[in-house]
C-alpha cells in the first residue's frame, strides 16, 4: 500500500473514532435519566433516638421532638435505599417539594417538615417513587415495626450492647428475621435502630452496609 493510501486509511480512522466519541457524549448528557427505582438491593428503616438527638450540640431541635415533657423514644430519620455493599444512591435529580397534605400526614412520623423535604429530595428522590406512595411506605414501614416495651417504658439511663438491644428489637417483632435490625451509636450513645426491608417491606437479613455499633456498651438516655 503507498504512502498516500496509509494516510487515507488512518484518517478515515480517526474519524470514525471521533465520531463514536462525540455520539457517546451526547448520550451522556441532556435531561438526568429517569430513577427506575432499581438501583438499590433493600430499604433501610431508620429510627433516631431523639434523647440522643435532643441533647446534642447544634441541630435544628424542633419542640415537637425535643419539647421538655414531650417524653419523645423513636422517631422515623428516613427509609433510605440501600446498596448490598455501600451506601445506596442519594439525590437522584430535581423533585417538587413535599406538599402541604402529605407532611400533615407524616409529622407524627418525621416530626420536622425541613426533614421530611430533605428525606424526600435525599433518598426518596432515588426510589422512582411518587412523593405520595414514597411516604405511604414511610408510614407503612414505621406501623410495622413494634419498639420494644425496654424503651417505651425507659425512665432513667441504662447501658446495653448493640447486641442486646437488636435481641430485644427481635423479640418484640417475631415475625422479622432476627438479623434485620441493627443498633448504632455515636460517641459512646444509642443514636438509631435500623431496620432492614426488602422492596415490598417485608423484613430481611441486613448487610454489612447497614452499618452497626462497636462499642462493647451504649448509653441509652431517657426520654424528657
Amino acid at each position: 500500500m503507498t504512502t498516500r493510501r496509509l494516510l487515507i486509511a488512518g484518517m478515515v480512522c480517526l474519524l470514525a473514532v471521533n465520531a463514536g466519541f462525540a455520539r457517546s457524549k451526547r448520550k451522556s448528557g441532556g435531561s438526568p435519566p429517569q430513577v427506575s427505582g432499581q438501583g438499590f438491593d433493600y430499604y433501610l428503616l431508620t429510627l433516631s433516638w431523639a434523647p440522643d438527638f435532643c441533647a446534642a450540640a447544634g441541630g435544628n431541635k424542633d419542640p415537637r421532638e425535643c419539647g421538655p415533657g414531650r417524653k419523645v423514644g423513636f422517631v422515623v430519620h428516613g427509609l433510605w435505599p440501600q446498596s448490598e455493599t455501600g451506601r445506596g444512591p442519594e439525590n437522584c435529580g430535581s423533585v417538587s417539594p413535599v406538599s402541604q397534605a402529605i407532611i400533615a400526614m407524616t409529622l407524627n412520623y418525621i416530626p420536622s417538615e425541613s426533614l421530611i423535604q430533605h428525606e424526600w429530595k435525599s433518598h426518596g428522590s432515588c426510589t422512582g417513587l411518587s412523593a405520595a406512595d414514597y411516604f405511604a411506605k414511610v408510614r407503612q414501614a414505621r406501623d410495622s415495626i413494634k419498639i420494644p416495651a425496654e424503651f417505651t417504658s425507659l425512665s432513667a439511663q441504662t447501658s446495653e450492647s448493640a447486641a442486646q438491644i437488636e435481641a430485644q428489637f427481635a423479640a418484640a417483632n417475631p415475625s422479622l428475621p432476627k438479623a434485620a435490625f441493627r443498633a448504632t451509636c455515636t460517641n459512646g450513645t444509642l443514636q438509631e435502630a435500623r431496620i432492614c426491608l426488602d422492596k415490598n417491606l417485608k423484613g430481611r437479613a441486613c448487610s454489612v452496609s447497614a452499618g452497626e455499633c462497636t462499642a462493647p456498651s451504649m448509653k441509652i438516655l431517657p426520654p424528657k
